[in-house]
């Protein structure tokens, strides 16, 4: 596939370069260590238009489609993995959930709201027996009337504490399993919602991590998302979008780490040179540099496939997200190893990015649950979709 990209592309990531230099990089480091959600900044991301590149025009989007979005977040992400997080929570996770599934009066309401940042998003899918195994949750929503009283609770939800509006799974069937899974449009100001911190996390600490309780919460019945009992497959497709995103992110991560390590690499002497002239970093950085290129060109490939319609083309998704993020660690321990003591320093944003990388290995699917995909479709056990 040709991965040249177009002018628009490359014009819209010119604005994310210049926005990570002018507003992000200026703070990032001072955000992360006072655990500051950076809501102002998310906001300048959807009035630039970041959060609307894989969103039709009349919702609000650019409809620049995925690869725009992957370029995009690649960029934001070489600097921070908190602001990452909004690509999944304002675009991915809900707004194109809601636009593959929703009514025309729910992609009206919310998509608009949500691509602009005026709405923030979350994602109800994991709870503590409901992480890999998507249809452990317990959470239940029962059908009174004309609404559903929600019960359960959710961990590890990103923007927990701050959502406006949240896409939540829970069973309206226990008895069908996963065939009785649903989605619902909740408002998080509604009665019965409250919140919880999660554990301290030892990155990505300008993103609010948390609990979420529903108490016996009213939902209408209007905001069911699509139909009932349909929730894995909507939560499945929605996975294959936002692991795109967390694919696109291991890329940026990457390719931030290297830019410090050549940096560090070209500046730093010892026995009266560069280090950047010796083999041995010479060496790191080549195997840095080369992992970070076949993880962006899974990464690519991937976007260019949804982009001509192969939505839910699961098995490049899988290849890309377990590669790019892996890359990501490999990586991060490869410029700790050539800045030495000082990328264990604060005083360089290598130890930040190093945090940043490791969660990578762990959202949106574990290494083994990608690796698993990839390796049943090849033995013919089960044919993810292309």
């Amino acid at each position: 596939m040709n991965f040249d990209l177009s002018e628009d592309i490359i014009a819209i990531q010119d604005v994310a370069r210049k926005f990570v230099q002018n507003e992000v990089l200026p703070r990032v480091a001072e955000d992360e260590k006072n655990h500051t959600f950076q809501r102002d900044i998310v906001k300048k991301m959807g009035d630039l238009g970041f959060f609307g590149c894989p969103v039709p025009e009349e919702y609000g989007g650019s409809g620049l489609g995925f690869l725009a979005h992957t370029v995009v977040t690649e960029e934001i992400s070489k600097a921070s993995g908190s602001l990452r997080a909004g690509f999944n929570m304002q675009t991915m996770g809900t707004a194109r959930e809601i636009f593959q599934f929703g009514t025309e009066e729910q992609k009206q309401k919310y998509i608009p709201k949500l691509i602009s940042a005026e709405y923030l998003g979350c994602i109800g899918i994991t709870e503590p027996n409901a992480g890999s195994d998507v249809s452990g949750m317990k959470t239940k929503a029962v059908k009174k009337g004309d609404k559903y009283i929600l019960s359960g609770s959710k961990n590890w939800i990103t923007y927990a504490q701050v959502a406006d509006v949240g896409i939540i799974y829970a069973y309206t069937d226990t008895q069908q399993k996963y065939k009785g899974m649903s989605a619902f449009i909740v408002d998080m100001s509604s009665k019965g919602i409250s919140t919880g911190p999660s554990a301290e996390k030892i990155g990505w600490r300008a993103t609010p991590t948390g609990e979420l309780y529903f108490d016996d919460v009213e939902v209408p019945a209007e905001n069911l998302l699509g139909q009932e009992g349909k929730g894995f497959k909507y939560c499945m497709a929605s996975l294959s979008n936002t692991r795109l995103t967390a694919a696109a992110g291991g890329v940026g991560v990457s390719q931030g780490l290297i830019d410090e390590a050549i940096k560090y690499a070209k500046e730093r002497e010892q026995f009266g040179r560069p280090i950047g002239k010796f083999q041995m970093v010479q060496e790191e950085l080549g195997r840095m540099i080369v992992e970070t290129e076949a993880a962006r060109l899974l990464t690519y490939r991937c976007a260019m496939q949804k982009d001509v319609g192969n939505i839910h083309n699961t098995l490049e998704t899988s290849m890309a997200k377990y590669y790019s993020c892996d890359v990501a660690s490999r990586v991060a321990d490869g410029a700790l190893r050539i800045l030495g003591a000082y990328g264990y320093s604060t005083e360089y944003p290598v130890e930040r990015l190093l945090r940043d990388a490791k969660l990578y290995q762990i959202l949106e699917g574990s290494a083994n649950i990608h690796k698993m995909i990839i390796a049943t479709d090849a033995l013919g056990y089960r044919k993810a979709n292309r």
